[in-house]
């Protein structure tokens, strides 16, 4: 590991003015992918500025939702009471995520920022256009069984890595952001870049700011959300395939639905597609199966991961009747 220095921000306006005045400048959350990055030589930042005790409530907006500052652990933000009654397919998604010590360190900003995971990106002697742009992709015609379908491009297949992310998505998060020019909000859908042609630039982020919260908008169908996560061993694995879902009907019709995909794409991948298929049409077998037809169109798989297209297809089916049939259970309970 490089020498660093390292500085213990007391707010966020000081965080953001170091971060101005030194070059490769870094914020630490909870330090559970920066640190083994640099660890292995991958990063090397010549400054850590600790954000990690910025930010650390949840609290109700005036609107309903929640206003969750960038410093909650995954741990706490799965646990609020609040969290599991009003979006419980969110914490579902952290507590699919990782260990629980991990948990216990890694905080919501962290963990939306995480780098995105490939073998060939960790191997320092391997080609990586997200290490080192221009170098080329060893993925390419490599082994990709854990690689993207969607969103991909010819410099990059690596898969986003986050469970929160995809839960977030589908939830219709909101990112609060602080820079040099001073406050902006944006859709968490917006934050993520697809790779093209540069996959080192992961997100829409200057290089001083600094997320200082998420929220959650009231959404009332949300309290039936949930996630699922396909992965080769029962625990602590990144995902082949997660689903983020909810439905809400209107008789026998899809009023509102979101759903979001987590494996399978560059980034946290939300379906457009699959949901505008969806709403305003009847809620059987084959709207469900046109719809998620319609999302893995533009998939575009490698030999090692084409069967994502058909485990994509059949759990998000099964994902969708299940939430149909809590929706039908719903109504007759009203």
């Amino acid at each position: 590991m490089r020498a660093f220095d390292y500085h213990q921000a007391v707010g966020s306006e000081q965080a953001i003015e170091r971060a101005m005045r030194r070059e490769q400048a870094r914020y630490l959350g909870g330090g559970t992918n920066l640190v083994d990055l640099m660890r292995e030589t991958i990063e090397g930042p010549a400054m850590l500025i600790d954000v990690s005790n910025l930010a650390r409530d949840i609290e109700e907006s005036e609107s309903g939702g929640l206003f969750i500052g960038a410093g909650v652990t995954n741990a706490e933000l799965a646990a609020d009471p609040r969290v599991r009654r009003q979006y419980p397919g969110l914490s579902r998604a952290i507590l699919c995520g990782a260990s629980a010590q991990i948990r216990n360190r890694a905080t919501v900003a962290g963990n939306l920022l995480q780098r995105t995971r490939c073998a060939y990106f960790y191997d320092i002697g391997a080609h990586c256009n997200k290490r080192e742009p221009g170098n080329g992709c060893d993925a390419q015609e490599g082994f990709h069984r854990y690689h993207a379908i969607l969103g991909t491009s010819s410099s990059c297949l690596a898969t986003h890595p986050s469970d929160m992310a995809v839960a977030m998505v589908a939830l219709e998060a909101r990112v609060h952001l602080r820079g040099r020019d001073g406050e902006r909000v944006i859709a968490l859908t917006e934050l993520y870049r697809e790779p093209g042609e540069r996959p080192d630039l992961e997100t829409v982020l200057t290089a001083e700011e600094l997320i200082v919260a998420v929220e959650l908008p009231p959404l009332p169908m949300a309290a039936s959300s949930e996630y699922r996560k396909v992965r080769d061993r029962a625990s602590y694995a990144f995902a082949l395939l997660s689903v983020a879902s909810m439905l809400e009907l209107d008789g026998a019709t899809i009023k509102q639905v979101r759903l979001a995909l987590g494996g399978v794409g560059t980034r946290p991948w939300r379906a457009w597609k699959a949901e505008a298929a969806l709403r305003g049409r009847p809620a059987n077998a084959a709207t469900f199966e046109a719809a998620i037809d319609a999302e893995l169109a533009a998939a575009r798989p490698q030999s090692d991961n084409a069967f994502k297209v058909q485990l994509a297809r059949r759990v998000v089916i099964s994902e969708l009747n299940q939430r149909l049939a809590q929706a039908r259970q719903g109504g007759e309970a009203s």
